[in-house]
């Protein structure tokens, strides 16, 4: 009776790893081994009763690849947990089991750490107390946490009370992905010595740094921020609050700060507040950036003797905006510069609330700023204007088009490029995400999701108050419950299974999935090989998944009216040999987009007047009606 027994257990393990689809045979991409009631198993089965063409398979082991890799058990596992509302319980072996993106933990730690450190290549690791009342020596974090994906640190009472110590941060965070630094109450009550953030979170993608309490107390205790956060993307970015605050002589260095940033904030709440001679420099700060914002609130109040000076500050940025709150007030015989401030190239805006009020001796003076600026309430003695500057809003070629730098070359297109032969830039379509998986449906029906639910949500991924998580969640679900815009059909999807329900129930059950081959020939030139037009090159339905920052894999997935898809062979300028082959959608009607819509700023037009193409970048999805 064995025999007969182990052949059906052999079979029934072949029946669940290969499936008939539109009269041929696929497989689910796991071995005979696996146990066929894991995620990944059900998926397969999924797809195969669900998309009926003879295509089909082409790309169905690439979404397979994205399925949970939770086994049977521990699938069954964190479902009962998620239904018990228990999950946060588990977080850590969740996250791990399960593929997620989730910070991890950070313990507090009472070990004292005195002699001098030099970390090299190291992260998420918890300081406190690190340092404390060091008498002079250096510690290097030097090339900490470079390349890293979710990195979160922790610097409590750092060098608290030290004297004559040396902090240097040297390519800290480099090219990093969704970074997160706490600096709390760090060299509080310090004297003399130097901290130095160097070439730190430069190309970071989601970058925030905290500093609380930052050099409280400290004397003449210096800190410079050079080439700080140079080519980062998107996040709050920097909060500054109570930094230097009690103070005395002590000069604070910014130079090269945000450059060529994208969407980057930063926070200057109670800086240098009651500081005695203070010297505050803002050199190329936030140059070359898009949309920065800054907002200084309480900056340099009560202050005494200090110095500030703000030299091609946001220049040829792209907008931006800033707001001075109470700069400035009670202070006595201070100094501020305004020199070449917001020459942005597009114009951005300031605004100077209670600015100087109640200053006594205080010299400010604003030399060639923009024609945004809006002053209220402030201190009408010593405050002096001259060169009030007209911005230009856009820079010209040779050959008289407009052109807007902060859109990147390639980004979009007009449809004839598609043509063999055609040499044209293609932009960074490397995945800049974090790597995570779907959750399987039997989890993810019991998770919130819901503006509604932020709280449950923020509790079940240990997401804190104001912290990034809590932003990224409030993001994504936020964004996910938009409404949609004319002619868009929308859903945001956590499971493959889902994602073929929109696909399916946009386009019918006879679907193709395509996606760009891989990212060779990002950020240069390349000839456009042989073109092939989906439904014969004809206007099609067709949808679109993107990827959002969320916890676990999601993807916003839409269908908008009108739209011709392409895949192309991409080559090498030149070999002429093929390196890519990449998919591309050219929407056909665009009169519903916005004026200031980056495809027009890019192409020089306006809605209605062209048509405009993209990429699929790398891990984006592009669904169609099978020819």
């Amino acid at each position: 009776m064995l025999k007969p027994l182990l052949l059906l257990q052999s079979f029934l393990f072949c029946l669940f790893n290969v499936a008939f689809v539109g009269g041929r045979l696929i497989g689910g991409g796991y071995s005979a081994q696996e146990n066929p009631f894991t995620p990944k198993a059900s998926l397969v089965r999924y797809w195969n009763k669900e998309i009926r063409s003879d295509k089909s398979s082409i790309r169905s082991e690439f979404l397979i690849s994205k399925a949970s890799p939770l086994n049977a058990v521990e699938s069954a596992t964190f479902a009962k947990l998620a239904a018990q509302n228990s999950l946060p319980t588990r977080l850590p072996d969740f996250c791990s089991a399960a593929n997620l993106f989730c910070f991890p933990d950070l313990s507090p730690s009472l070990e004292q750490h005195n002699a001098d450190v030099k970390f090299s290549v190291y992260d998420q690791k918890n300081f406190t107390n690190y340092g404390n009342a060091a008498a002079g020596g250096t510690d290097s974090f030097k090339t900490y946490s470079k390349d890293g994906n979710v990195v979160t640190d922790s610097f409590r009472r750092y060098s608290r009370n030290a004297a004559g110590h040396d902090d240097k941060f040297t390519v800290y965070g480099d090219s990093s992905n969704v970074v997160e630094e706490n600096f709390n109450s760090y060299g509080t009550f310090g004297t003399g010595g130097t901290g130095e953030f160097t070439n730190y979170q430069n190309g970071v993608n989601n970058p925030t740094s905290r500093f609380t309490a930052y050099s409280d107390g400290g004397n003449g205790k210096a800190q410079s921020f050079k080439t700080y956060t140079h080519e980062a993307n998107a996040g709050d970015g920097q909060s500054f609050t109570s930094y230097g605050k009690n103070g005395n002589g002590v000069p604070n260095e910014f130079a090269s700060y945000g450059v060529s940033a994208n969407v980057i904030g930063s926070g200057f709440s109670n800086y240098g507040e009651k500081g005695n001679a203070a010297n505050d420099s803002f050199t190329s700060y936030g140059s070359d950036g898009n949309v920065p914002q800054n907002n200084f609130k309480n900056y340099g109040a009560s202050g005494n003797a200090a110095s500030d000076t703000f030299a091609n500050y946001r220049d040829k940025s792209n907008v931006g905006d800033d707001s001075f709150s109470s700069y400035a007030k009670d202070s006595n015989s201070g100094t501020a510069k305004f020199n070449n401030y917001g020459q942005s190239f597009n114009p951005g805006s300031e605004t100077f609330t209670g600015y100087g009020k109640g200053a006594e001796g205080h010299k400010i003076s604003f030399k060639t700023y923009t024609p945004n600026s809006t002053f209220k309430d402030y201190a009408k003695n010593g405050v002096g204007f001259a060169k009030y500057n007209v911005s230009s809003t856009s820079a010209t070629l040779g050959d008289g088009k407009t052109v807007n730098k902060w859109i990147e070359p390639g980004k979009f297109f007009r449809e004839a490029s598609l043509k063999e032969g055609t040499v044209i830039p293609m932009p960074d379509i490397k995945d800049k995400m974090p790597k995570r998986s779907f959750l399987p449906r039997s989890i993810i029906s019991k998770l919130p999701f819901s503006t509604s639910k932020l709280a449950e949500i923020n509790k079940i991924f240990h997401a804190g108050e104001n912290s990034t998580m809590e932003k990224i969640i409030s993001d994504a679900v936020t964004e996910c419950e938009r409404s949609p815009s004319v002619g868009e059909t929308k859903r945001c999807v956590g499971s493959a299974e889902d994602m073929i329900d929109f696909a399916t129930s946009v386009l019918g059950r006879s679907v193709v999935l395509r996606t760009t081959e891989n990212v060779a020939g990002s950020k240069q030139k390349v000839m456009i090989g042989k073109v092939n037009g989906i439904n014969g090159g004809k206007v099609t339905k067709a949808v679109s998944c993107h990827q959002s920052l969320y916890p676990y894999l999601m993807y916003y997935c839409h269908s908008v009216p009108k739209v011709r898809v392409y895949e192309a062979d991409l080559l090498d300028l030149k070999s002429k040999t093929k390196i890519n082959h990449g998919i591309a959608i050219c929407h056909m009607d665009t009169s519903s987009w916005g004026p200031k819509h980056g495809a027009f700023l890019a192409l020089g037009s306006k809605p209605g007047l062209i048509e405009v193409c993209h990429w699929i970048f790398e891990n984006d999805m592009n669904w169609a009606i099978a020819d």
